[in-house]
């Protein structure tokens, strides 16, 4: 975009803002998917599905990846002792740089598997919390009607 037609868009979009009393919030159309509903929808078999996945990747990966990073100091190793010693150091330091990713991963999938585990636990909790009200609430209106004599 040419400098002159950056400042000819400014200066428009100030006349704008400066004729329009009102806001004006960039969305997409309704029929674009920008209407008053979310798209977005999820329910908790799709959480238990992602915590799994998550916990499989985690399990998987650490065992997997330990493979590679001894595999790579081995080679490191092996190239320094052939008289490689800058080709060696540099495998070396992509092992130690691997290593750093590996545990970079292992968090991130150990936080979404934990976080979701916790989620349904306390959303099973709050369910359990909110039918012991509403029957407590239903036996507290069935005494009011025993008492006032409708039953």
């Amino acid at each position: 975009m040419a400098w002159d037609e950056w400042e000819q868009l400014k200066g428009e979009a100030l006349e704008r803002q400066q004729s329009s009393a009102h806001m004006q919030l960039n969305q997409l159309p309704t029929d674009q998917g920008g209407g008053q509903q979310g798209d977005l929808r999820v329910n908790q078999s799709d959480l238990a599905a992602v915590g799994n996945a998550a916990y499989e990747l985690h399990r998987d990966f650490e065992r997997y990846s330990d493979h590679a990073r001894v595999a790579s100091q081995k080679a490191a190793e092996g190239m320094k002792k052939q008289g490689f010693k800058t080709l060696g150091g540099a495998l070396d330091h992509v092992a130690e740089r691997w290593i750093d990713q590996v545990r970079s991963l292992l968090d991130a999938t150990a936080h979404i598997s934990n976080h979701l585990d916790y989620t349904k636990g306390a959303h099973a909790g709050d369910e359990v919390y909110i039918a012991g009200t509403i029957s407590s609430i239903s036996t507290l209106d069935e005494g009011f009607d025993h008492r006032a004599g409708t039953h």
